[in-house]
């Protein structure tokens, strides 16, 4: 069974950035990431930003939508990125899902099969100009995206985001429990034993976490889940620190998850946790 690590998402660029990275270090996480989302930082100068302000953390992209991108291109940014953070950088990538950000790019939104396609070929063309190719994380929640992953990561990321029914493009739900064991099981029955990267959706840190469940909750349009289904997702976390700690534990067990990535607002809430889990 691995040993956990912990990552945080840091969703925006600033003059606190730096500041930011720092405290990530001192905190005792392993990993900082960002997005790779329009409105978000440009991922290659924040990382390399990250890496150089660091001296332990890893740093990676959480995860790059990768048909934004030439391969010939893309793989300059990383080799130089990877250079600058000195062994340190970790590649996260995807097939992309939000169509409303191609539209704004002025891209082409292709069907999911050409998407992912065009991940495996970028993969391809990227390891004939990258030698090597640094640790790469796929995440995804498709049955495409997790075979793929499947055979070439070294870290399957699982969101356990899904386009929601009859919604537009990008409106996402949490998918449940029972769905989210299935999609680690689509992996596993594949006789493969990649590192499992939970990004976490939210961390609520109270004796009773379930008024601030009710209260996101109720903020989510046409949301199907009750406080109780979202108190039993592995992509939410709450309860007292130990009941966390006991919780990342079980879903390590059950799942398999022992690189947990929380979002930026959380970083100081869930520290305390991966204080308490580190090295273990």
């Amino acid at each position: 069974m691995r040993a956990f690590r912990f990552g945080v998402s840091l969703l925006s660029v600033d003059d606190r950035f730096v500041a930011k990275c720092r405290r990530l270090e001192e905190l005792g996480y392993d990993v900082v990431t960002v997005p790779d989302h329009l409105g978000a930082p440009a991922p290659f100068p924040a990382l390399a930003a990250a890496a150089v302000a660091t001296s332990r953390l890893h740093v990676g992209p959480m995860v790059l939508n990768v048909p934004f991108y030439n391969p010939v291109l893309l793989a300059r940014d990383i080799e130089s990125t990877s250079a600058v953070a000195g062994g340190r950088f970790e590649l996260g990538v995807g097939a992309g899902h939000m169509k409303a950000e191609f539209d704004d790019a002025g891209l082409p939104w292709w069907p999911a099969r050409k998407r992912i396609a065009y991940l495996e070929s970028t993969l391809d063309e990227l390891r004939k100009r990258l030698d090597p190719l640094p640790p790469l994380l796929i995440a995804g929640h498709s049955d495409g995206v997790l075979s793929l992953a499947a055979e070439q990561a070294d870290t399957i990321g699982f969101a356990g985001l899904k386009q929601a029914p009859g919604r537009p493009p990008g409106s996402f739900h949490l998918a449940g429990v029972d769905e989210l064991a299935e999609r680690v099981g689509f992996v596993r029955e594949r006789g493969v034993d990649p590192e499992f990267n939970l990004l976490v959706q939210r961390v609520v840190v109270a004796e009773n976490p379930r008024p601030e469940l009710q209260d996101w909750l109720s903020r989510i349009p046409d949301a199907p889940q009750t406080v109780d289904d979202l108190l039993a997702t592995p992509q939410v976390l709450a309860g007292t620190v130990p009941q966390i700690v006991d919780t990342l534990l079980e879903r390590r067990e059950r799942f398999g998850f022992s690189y947990v990535t929380v979002f930026e607002p959380f970083l100081e809430d869930f520290a305390p946790v991966a204080r308490a889990l580190s090295g273990r």
